[in-house]
């Protein structure tokens, strides 16, 4: 159902428009969903379900958050959003660009080249053009799978990190060996072979943190599994990596 209402909303208001309202137009869906038995940590709504998509994942009828998301924000508050911090976001979901914008007393910046998500600025993931350590902390979320040349990715990651820095790494992930095939170019084929029509590989665990590894990072896997009642909708047997300059 959620679908086919996007579906719909799409083809009938201008997407300018809807971006724009979007907060609007999901706070009206909500309400459909209020209840007590689960609550979005990102925005603090209580549910009665989430959202179920075709891809089992849970979404926020409220502000949009995914399982992923409200997973990112658990992680983050309040073991790295201090006083006066700098990150920087790839990418970001707008559910938390919008959580962390707001805080006062962060300096949160977030890039994307793809025009896909708020941005704040648009840079090259491979090639910032930014001074050496500028940030305390990045946020790379599902970037990396796009990117052809990864390891200049990562270098660069590493050099605009300040010394004793942190990053938060995620991707979709394989049992097994990393897979890459850059002959693979067909968005049909790479939807087989790497989960997504513009994704050019997808990492085995052992090989992301290999490859984060030979940049020079000092690499934690941690590995998640969710309590049965999963109060905030989220994901089970989540894999994040936690990377430290």
């Amino acid at each position: 159902m959620y679908i086919k209402i996007k579906r719909v909303l799409r083809q009938l208001i201008p997407k300018s428009i809807l971006v724009r309202n979007e907060l609007y137009f999901r706070k009206l869906y909500s309400l459909f969903f209020r209840g007590s038995k689960y609550e979005c940590n990102i925005c603090n709504t209580k549910l009665r379900k989430f959202v179920l998509l075709d891809t089992k994942n849970l979404l926020c009828p409220n502000c949009g958050s995914s399982s992923r998301d409200r997973r990112l924000w658990k992680l983050l508050n309040p073991e790295f959003l201090t006083k006066d911090i700098s990150i920087l976001d790839f990418s970001p979901s707008r559910s938390l660009y919008r959580k962390i914008k707001k805080h006062p007393q962060i300096n949160y910046q977030s890039t994307d080249i793809s025009g896909d998500f708020i941005a704040d600025l648009s840079l090259d993931i491979t090639n910032t053009q930014l001074s050496d350590g500028t940030y305390d902390l990045i946020i790379c979320y599902h970037v990396l799978e796009h990117i052809e040349d990864d390891l200049k990715a990562m270098m660069e990651l590493y050099r605009i990190v300040k010394k004793d820095g942190y990053g938060i790494i995620q991707t979709p992930f394989k049992e097994g060996e990393t897979y890459e095939d850059f002959s693979k170019t067909a968005p049909t084929e790479r939807l087989k072979y790497f989960g997504q029509k513009d994704h050019v590989r997808i990492y085995s665990v052992s090989g992301l943190k290999s490859r984060l590894e030979k940049t020079g990072f000092k690499v934690e896997v941690r590995k998640y599994s969710e309590e049965t009642n999963n109060y905030y909708g989220l994901k089970e047997n989540e894999i994040i990596l936690i990377v430290r300059k």
